[in-house]
């Protein structure tokens, strides 16, 4: 089997059973409409405009984007989390085409005004070549002149927010973390740990994030084709300094 074809972690089913409910809490929902209205503001988006939601997760994202009245497509490895944006887009009563696919594989007919990538999804594949046929593929998706939003960890706000770990409790679990950089900051490994507080159960999963520079990314993104690539602090257009939250690329087809 070669590399590329290898089962990598994040197409496991049982890890988001277990970890979903800890990575997307609470806050995480309650932060979701404002990330919409943002996305709809730096793309231009307005109702009738079509948006490609790339590792769509449980449709936090999706769901709040179908609201405003775009026409949104998710994409996702993972069918339980379609599933779950499925009956959250249906209590909503708004709708969504979902699709179970890899986005190292993913081909679209259909192109958008455009597409999302957030909440750090993106850097986990084991080669930079497999990131960046991700790119290549959502680029090859859009509409000329269509938006792309990338919103992840980068280097830089890895170091900003460097932590060695921390423990909180989440969804019935108590929730220890361990973090440490692989090579020259290329990367940084995560190990969560949960332990159910009523059965005691303990699981753990160690996992790394490739970490790229955002003019690194940027490079790579212009070097797909993208003619404009700005760099961001956050969805508010806040400058990316020793102040950002995170980091967000605003790229152009």
């Amino acid at each position: 089997m070669s590399k590329q074809n290898k089962k990598q972690w994040f197409e496991n089913e049982s890890f988001w059973n277990n970890y979903g409910p800890i990575m997307f809490d609470a806050q995480r929902w309650a932060e979701a409409p404002t990330v919409a209205n943002d996305i709809c503001k730096i793309a231009g988006l307005s109702k009738g405009n079509s948006i490609l939601d790339a590792g769509c997760g449980p449709g936090r994202i999706s769901v709040e984007l179908a609201l405003l009245g775009l026409e949104v497509t998710g994409v996702d490895i993972i069918q339980s989390e379609l599933d779950a944006a499925k009956d959250s887009a249906e209590s909503e009563g708004v709708k969504l085409e979902l699709i179970k696919e890899d986005l190292r594989n993913f081909q679209s007919e259909k192109k958008y005004d455009a597409a999302i990538n957030i909440f750090t999804s993106f850097g986990y594949c084991d080669t930079i070549e497999e990131d960046v046929k991700i790119l290549q593929n959502i680029y090859s998706a859009l509409n000329d002149n269509g938006f792309f939003i990338l919103e992840c960890l980068s280097r830089e706000t890895a170091i900003l927010h460097f932590t060695e770990g921390e423990w909180f409790e989440r969804a019935g679990k108590t929730v220890l973390t361990e973090f440490s950089v692989e090579g020259a900051w290329e990367g940084l490994r995560s190990k969560w740990i949960l332990i159910d507080n009523k059965t005691g159960e303990r699981i753990e999963h160690v996992f790394v994030q490739r970490l790229y520079s955002a003019i690194e990314l940027k490079r790579i993104m212009l070097g797909i084709g993208f003619k404009s690539v700005e760099i961001y602090g956050d969805f508010d257009f806040s400058p990316y300094n020793e102040k950002s939250r995170t980091m967000v690329l605003v790229a152009r087809k």
